[in-house]
C-alpha cells in the first residue's frame, strides 16, 4: 500500500533512525518528553530539510503523508507538528491576508515563530460562537485590546503554550466602541495574532498569564497551557482580516453579510485539522492491527490432543476480534485517502459545493474513524493477553495518546450532528428539486426505495454470490440511511410543533447520531468498492474483494436488528449473513500476514518486540535483560 508520497515518509523514518537519541523511550518524564518532541521537530525541519509548512499550503496530500509518518514514530510529535503548521500556521495563512503571509511565513516555516492556536476556553470548547474572550478596538491608538473577562474565558488546553510558544492565534469577539444604526457592536468571533513571549528572551510578555495544564492521560510530549489576557494591546494589523476588517477610523467591513456567514467561512478554512485526524487515526489503527495480528500468528496455545499447539489466530473467537477490524482498517485507508484528495482539490479550486462536501465528510469521518479506533485499541491489547500490557509493546501509549482524538478538532458527538444537519438539508433539497452535493448522490437512487416496502423476494435471498454482490451491500447500507433520514425528518417535524426546534432536536438526538454514522459507513463502503474495482492486479483484487465483503457483511450483521425490524432481511437471510461473515473472517485469517505487511510499516517504526518479523521472542526477552 505504498503511496505516491512514500519517499518523503522514508526520509522521516531514515532521519529518526539515524539519530537514536531522538527516538522516544518507553519511560520518559513529561518535561523530558516535551523537550525531546521539540528537538525531534527542530531536527526534521532544520537538519533533515523537511518543511511541512510549505506542503501544508502547496501540496496538502504530501503534508498529511508527513504527519502520518511522524505519528507512527510518536503521536505527540505529530500533534506538536500539527499545532505549529496546520493550526497556528494554517490560521495565519488561511484567515489572514498577503501582509500576514509576508510577515510570518518564514518564521513559522523555520520554527523561529513557534505558535499556538488559542480557540478553546475553560467554559467553551465545541460551541465556538459562545467564546467570551474579547478584542475591543481602540481608535485613539489604532490597537485592539485583548481581555479575558472571567475565569470561564481562560484559553485552555492550548498546545505549545506552556513552554515553547511565542505567538498565539487568539479567537475573540470583535467589539467596536461605537454602535451602528442597529445598536450592535459585537461583530462575532474573529482571529488575532497575539505575541505571548519575547522573541529574544522568551520571557512572558506583560498582561499575559500562562499556566501549565500539567500531566495528561497521553500526549505528554505536547506542552498544553492555559492563557489569560489582561488589557493586552496589539496593532490593528494583527487582526486576521480575510473575512472581516476594521479601518483606521473604526469602520467594520466584510464581503460576507452576517456574523453566521463569517463564522462559517472562518471555521471552513480550518477543516484541515479534522482531515488530518481522520487520516492519522486510520494510521494508528494500522500500527495496532499490525502488532496484534503478528503476535496472534506467533503465539501458540492449546490444540488437539498430542498435536502441536495452535496459533491463537486460528481460534474463531480471535478471528472474530481481529479480522473485521483488519477489514475496517483497509476500509478507512481508502476512505481517508479519498478525503485527503478531496481536501487537496478544495484548497486548489475553492469550489463552494466541494467546500461543503469536505466540511461534512471530514466531520463524519473524523468522528467515526476515531471512535472506532479508540475501541479497537483496547481490543488489540486484549488480543495480545498479558504481553499486550507491557508498555514496550506500545498499546498503552497508542491508546492513551489517541484517546483525545475523539474530542479535539470537534467533539465526535457534535461533529456527527453536523453530518445529520447536512443530510437533512440535502433531504430538503431533494424534494425542492435542488442540486445534491457529490457525497449525497446515492440519495437520488434510494430516496424512493425507502418509501416503498422491502422486496419480499430479495429479502429471502441467501446465496453467497448475492451476499457478496456489491450491489446488495451498497443497497443495504443506503436503504438503512435513507430510512433513518426519512423517519427522523418526520419525527423532527412532529416534535417541533410542541417542543420547538431545539427541543425536537434533543428529543431525536440519538436517532440523528445513528443516521450520521449510517451515512458515513455508506460512504466508506462506496470508496472501498471503488478501490476493489480499480485494482489492476487480479490476485490483489481478489484479496481486497474478500476484505471488502467482510467489512460490508460485518457492518450489516452489526445492525441486523434494524434490517429485521423493517423486513429488509428475512430470518434465514440474517443467519446466512452471520454464517458468511464468520467464514470470511476465517478466509481473511489465511492472508492476514500479507495484509498487515502491505501497510509497509518497518520494524523500527512498529517497535513492539512482539510484532517483530523475526526473532520476536528473542527481542522481547532482551528488552527485559535476558
Amino acid at each position: 500500500m505504498k503511496g505516491k508520497y512514500r519517499e518523503i515518509q522514508e526520509k522521516v523514518f531514515d532521519y529518526l533512525n539515524s539519530r537514536p537519541e531522538l527516538v522516544t523511550p518507553v519511560e520518559i518524564s513529561m518535561k523530558e518528553h516535551r523537550e525531546l518532541c521539540m528537538r525531534q521537530l527542530l531536527g526534521l525541519v532544520r537538519e533533515a530539510g523537511i518543511r511541512p509548512f510549505r506542503y501544508c499550503i502547496e501540496d496538502p496530500q504530501k503534508y498529511f503523508a508527513i504527519i502520518e509518518a511522524v505519528g507512527s514514530v510518536d503521536i505527540s510529535l505529530a500533534i506538536k507538528m500539527g499545532v505549529q503548521f496546520s493550526l497556528w500556521g494554517g490560521s495565519v495563512i488561511n484567515l489572514g491576508t498577503k501582509k500576514h503571509k509576508e510577515k510570518y511565513f518564514d518564521g513559522i516555516d523555520n520554527l523561529e515563530y513557534m505558535g499556538c492556536f488559542a480557540m478553546t476556553e475553560l467554559h467553551h470548547g465545541s460551541n465556538v460562537q459562545g467564546l467570551q474572550t474579547v478584542a475591543t478596538f481602540d481608535p485613539i491608538t489604532d490597537e485592539f485590546i485583548i481581555d479575558t473577562p472571567n475565569d470561564g474565558a481562560i484559553k485552555w488546553w492550548i498546545g505549545n503554550a506552556a513552554v515553547h510558544g511565542k505567538f498565539a492565534t487568539v479567537f475573540s469577539r470583535l467589539i467596536l466602541p461605537t454602535h451602528d444604526k442597529e445598536g450592535i457592536s459585537d461583530m462575532g468571533v474573529h482571529a488575532f495574532i497575539v505575541p505571548i513571549r519575547d522573541l529574544k528572551t522568551h520571557q512572558i510578555l506583560p498582561g499575559i498569564e500562562i499556566h501549565d495544564c500539567g500531566h495528561k492521560i497521553g500526549l505528554n510530549g505536547v506542552d498544553n497551557g492555559a492563557l489569560r489576557f489582561s488589557s493586552v494591546r496589539i496593532p490593528r494589523d494583527n487582526l486576521l482580516n480575510r473575512f472581516g476588517d476594521v479601518s483606521r477610523d473604526g469602520k467594520y467591513t466584510s464581503s460576507l453579510p452576517t456574523i453566521n456567514k463569517r463564522f462559517a467561512a472562518t471555521l471552513g478554512e480550518l477543516v484541515g485539522g479534522r482531515v488530518s485526524l481522520a487520516s492519522s487515526s486510520a494510521s494508528v489503527l494500522k500500527v495496532a492491527a499490525t502488532i496484534a495480528i503478528r503476535y496472534s500468528l506467533l503465539r501458540q496455545q492449546f490444540g488437539p490432543p498430542k498435536q502441536p499447539e495452535l496459533s491463537i489466530l486460528d481460534y474463531q473467537s480471535h478471528q472474530h476480534k481481529l479480522m473485521p477490524m483488519l477489514a475496517s482498517t483497509y476500509a478507512f485507508h481508502f476512505a481517508t485517502l479519498h478525503l485527503v484528495e478531496m481536501y487537496s482539490q478544495m484548497k486548489k479550486s475553492h469550489d463552494e459545493l466541494l467546500v461543503g462536501d469536505v466540511h461534512a465528510l471530514s466531520a463524519g469521518l473524523k468522528a467515526y474513524v476515531t471512535s472506532y479506533t479508540a475501541k479497537s485499541l483496547s481490543i488489540c491489547r486484549e488480543a495480545c493477553g498479558g504481553h499486550g500490557y507491557a508498555a514496550v509493546n506500545q498499546f498503552g501509549s497508542l491508546r492513551n495518546d489517541h484517546d483525545i482524538f475523539q474530542t479535539f478538532e470537534g467533539d465526535n458527538t457534535v461533529l456527527l450532528q453536523q453530518v445529520a444537519v447536512d443530510l437533512l438539508k440535502q433531504y430538503q433539497e431533494k424534494f425542492q428539486g435542488g442540486t445534491l452535493a457529490v457525497t449525497w448522490n446515492y440519495l437520488r437512487e434510494s430516496m424512493k426505495a425507502y418509501l416503498s416496502q422491502p422486496n419480499p423476494v430479495t429479502a429471502r435471498w441467501e446465496g453467497e454470490d448475492h451476499l457478496r454482490d456489491p450491489k446488495f451491500q451498497l443497497d443495504a447500507f443506503r436503504y438503512r440511511t435513507s430510512r433513518l433520514l426519512h423517519s427522523v425528518a418526520v419525527r423532527l417535524r412532529k416534535h417541533s410543533k410542541t417542543l420547538g426546534g431545539f427541543g425536537a432536536w434533543n428529543r431525536c438526538l440519538n436517532h440523528l447520531l445513528t443516521l450520521a454514522e449510517s451515512h458515513i459507513e455508506s460512504v466508506i463502503l462506496v470508496k472501498f468498492v471503488e478501490a476493489v474495482q480499480s485494482c489492476p492486479d487480479a490476485s490483489n483484487r481478489a484479496s481486497l474483494k474478500l476484505v471488502c465483503d467482510l467489512y460490508a457483511l460485518d457492518r450489516i450483521w452489526n445492525d441486523i436488528g434494524t434490517y429485521r425490524n423493517v423486513d429488509y432481511v428475512a430470518p434465514n437471510k440474517a443467519k446466512a449473513i452471520h454464517k458468511l461473515s464468520e467464514y470470511l473472517s476465517f478466509q481473511v485469517r489465511s492472508i492476514a500476514k500479507e495484509l498487515v505487511d502491505a501497510f509497509d510499516l518497518p520494524d523500527r517504526i512498529i517497535r513492539a518486540p512482539i510484532a517483530m518479523q523475526s526473532e520476536a521472542y528473542a527481542q522481547y526477552t532482551q528488552r527485559v535483560g535476558f
